[in-house]
């Protein structure tokens, strides 16, 4: 990772196409597997998320002095997103779960912008609608106001020009609450609360043979607000082959078993394998076409190291010998 106002600023660009693409990043909803993908058999329970207005806190960096901000980013859909994948269950540890992905077959292609979800059913993508003005409160602005006011752009959302939020932009417990007026959908309100942003414990996280993966992180102050969620993804860049993930109490520690983790790896490794662990306090209401969700989150992103693996993005990352590969690896 790179400590500097550009990749800060990345990061920024990232969170909010995600609102206004297809998919939010992982402090977004828990309904399903992963990014939006659905983990039984392809259907849309009833109470599928359809939307969700996200509230994220970027850690400052120290290396550069760039101070930490907060984004509100927010998109609501007339339906559920669709998946090519879907992520079966493959074990469950307590509150860790690890999924394998199956893609499934359509003997007839999709048409009409519609994806494969499960074999031979069809499901659209979901058009993007608005929801009105919405209206913002308890999050601290940086002339001190505590609500504004945003309206639709591409029926996307993020806080008006001008409107800066600083870091921290409430304590930890302060009432937070989104107001919709209604428009292409119905009116809404959302309300969730405050929470610290969430710091990992020092130290380099391997993935050691027949030895279980140990996580810490700061406690929260108050009890009952957030939860804590882990994604474990070693074999991105080859292609997913598996990933754990996990929804569990914000303790400040996590134990991932040697067995779960033990069969994630047989699953197949490739270069740069992180773990994402993320803070987050999620309130959320019922509409006429699902579910929106108002989600307050830290996330923190770390590198996994594997005994035996070498990551590269060029030949000359590689020990001697070894050339770099398709999945990032050097072999």
């Amino acid at each position: 990772m790179h400590d500097t106002r550009t990749t800060r600023r990345a990061s920024a660009r990232w969170i909010l196409l995600g609102v206004l693409g297809l998919a939010l990043p992982s402090c977004s909803s828990e309904s399903s597997a992963t990014d939006g993908s659905v983990a039984d058999g392809g259907s849309n329970p009833p109470n599928a998320v359809v939307g969700t207005f996200q509230v994220s806190l970027v850690a400052p960096v120290a290396a550069t002095g760039t101070p930490g901000f907060t984004t509100v980013v927010g998109k609501v859909n007339d339906g559920p997103t669709p998946s090519p994948i879907v992520w079966e269950e493959a074990a469950k540890e307590g509150g860790c779960t690890l999924f394998t992905p199956r893609v499934p077959f359509c003997a007839a292609s999709c048409e009409g912008g519609a994806v494969c979800v499960e074999d031979d059913r069809c499901q659209k993508y979901p058009t993007s609608r608005s929801v009105g003005t919405v209206h913002v409160k308890g999050i601290k602005t940086s002339t001190g106001a505590t609500e504004f006011s945003m309206d639709p752009v591409s029926n996307g959302y993020q806080p008006p020009s001008g409107v800066s939020l600083p870091l921290p932009a409430f304590a930890e417990g302060d009432a937070i609450s989104v107001e919709a007026s209604g428009g292409d959908l119905e009116a809404f309100t959302l309300k969730s609360r405050g929470i610290v942003p969430l710091t990992l414990a020092d130290g380099t996280l391997t993935l050691e043979p027949n030895q279980p993966l140990k996580l810490g992180w700061n406690a929260p102050g108050k009890t009952g607000i957030s939860r804590v969620h882990v994604k474990l993804d070693i074999s991105h860049h080859g292609g997913s082959k598996g990933m754990i993930t996990c929804d569990v109490e914000d303790s400040g520690a996590l134990e991932l078993s040697a067995s779960i983790t033990g069969q994630l790896k047989a699953l197949g490794v490739a270069g740069f394998p992180t773990i994402a662990v993320t803070r987050r306090a999620v309130g959320s209401t019922t509409i006429s076409v699902g579910r929106v969700e108002l989600a307050v989150c830290s996330e923190v992103e770390r590198e996994v190291k594997i005994p035996g693996l070498v990551s590269c993005n060029k030949p000359e990352d590689c020990p001697k010998g070894q050339t770099c590969q398709a999945d990032l690896t050097c072999k």
